[in-house]
């Protein structure tokens, strides 16, 4: 089989949008290829379209600013609107310790530019999302600007753009390995199909990366972690322009999604590194009674129990994406570990990752921070258990 200068192992929204900022960067010949039989059938398919910059470390606001920017001028650039709506996140507080945290995060997001998002009251609360009841909670934070995003559009923005760049996609092509030559550098992509040459390999495998970086010797420690949701049939008593709201001591979310409502409630952690992703009737029997306490207007809203559903998320040991070259192997990168984040990240991730394998090092942003070296030099970044 024909290899290419760009071998991109994963064909999800991270590796499109790798392959289109490469493309677009004047790389002439990518070659994306993923196992799955179509495009979104892996974690983007499965993503529930969140967007938000508010955070609790520099780094995660800056990927967001960034990536919020992209998002801006994502149409114009690719053809495909990214359906970005600015409908906010409202994380609401129980406890002063709670609220605390929210402050410590936002004071972050301030320095970082992200003036808009703001403390906000029970009264204000009850104005911004009045289905939900009010017991015990005793105030948040709001930002306007956060909302939801469309995970397979903006999949199919980058996926089409790329290729009318020159990029070229295989879906439904599994790599089984990677030829590493005397020099320790990646040669080629082994595949069931054949081998394909390569003078570069990005990983951008989701939760399956740490197996792939395995086959170039490299330990990328990444792990899946399973992530259930329950969605409603069809209901219209919850506008579509309700914010995200996220309970933050406990992580109970939910959000309006084509005329159903999507209710979300972090399960324990099943045994690492596990690959489960089957529903729990259990927790979805648990998660609908916890949200018709909650938001009492869901009382009406039965579960449409075949359309629920599980995803992956790639979880690193701080919660923060892992980008650029492996240690040991300078012509295999990395773009993994985005913990939940990595399709509102997406957007600058791919831009910062291109500009790393192009010119060595990223111009728009500063990326050191998160090089795959930082766990095993000491750097890794404190890790919040809200934001």
């Amino acid at each position: 089989m024909k290899g290419a200068r760009v071998v991109v192992l994963g064909g999800g929204v991270i590796g499109a949008s790798v392959a289109y900022h490469l493309a677009a960067a004047g790389v002439s010949d990518v070659l994306v290829i993923d196992r799955g039989a179509e495009p979104g059938a892996g974690s983007t398919g499965r993503a529930t379209g969140g967007f938000r910059a508010q955070f609790a470390t520099p780094m995660n606001v800056r990927l967001s600013l960034l990536a919020r920017e992209r998002l801006r001028h994502f149409a114009e650039e690719t053809g495909v609107d990214p359906g970005y709506e600015t409908v906010g996140y409202l994380w609401l507080a129980r406890d002063e310790a709670v609220l605390d945290a929210l402050r410590a995060g936002r004071a972050v997001q301030h320095a970082e530019g992200l003036i808009e998002a703001s403390e906000v009251s029970p009264e204000t609360i009850a104005s911004l999302n009045p289905a939900i009841r009010l017991d015990g909670v005793i105030g948040g934070s709001f930002c306007p600007t956060d909302g939801t995003i469309q995970p397979l559009r903006i999949l199919e923005g980058y996926r089409a753009a790329a290729v009318r760049r020159g990029a070229r996609f295989r879906y439904g092509l599994e790599a089984t390995g990677l030829a590493r030559g005397g020099d320790g550098r990646v040669q080629a992509v082994l595949t069931g199909r054949g081998r394909l040459d390569a003078e570069m390999v990005v990983n951008a495998a989701g939760a399956w990366a740490a197996a792939i970086a395995r086959w170039a010797g490299v330990e990328l420690p990444v792990v899946p972690l399973k992530r259930q949701v329950a969605v409603t049939r069809p209901f219209d008593r919850l506008p579509a322009s309700m914010p995200m709201t996220i309970f933050a001591d406990d992580g109970f979310h939910l959000r309006v999604r084509d005329g159903r409502v999507l209710l979300l409630w972090p399960s324990p952690a099943g045994p690492e590194g596990a690959f489960d992703t089957t529903v729990d009737p259990g927790w979805v029997a648990s998660v609908a009674a916890l949200a018709r306490e909650r938001v009492p207007v869901l009382a009406s809203a039965p579960i449409d129990e075949a359309a629920c559903y599980a995803g992956l998320y790639e979880m690193s040991p701080d919660r923060h994406a892992i980008l650029g070259p492996a240690p040991g192997c300078a012509n295999l990168y990395f773009a993994n570990g985005s913990s939940g984040h990595g399709v509102m990240h997406a957007p600058a991730l791919g831009l910062l990752l291109a500009e790393i394998i192009v010119a060595g090092a990223a111009s728009t942003l500063d990326a050191t921070p998160l090089r795959p070296t930082r766990f095993s030099e000491g750097a890794a970044f404190p890790v919040s258990g809200l934001l």
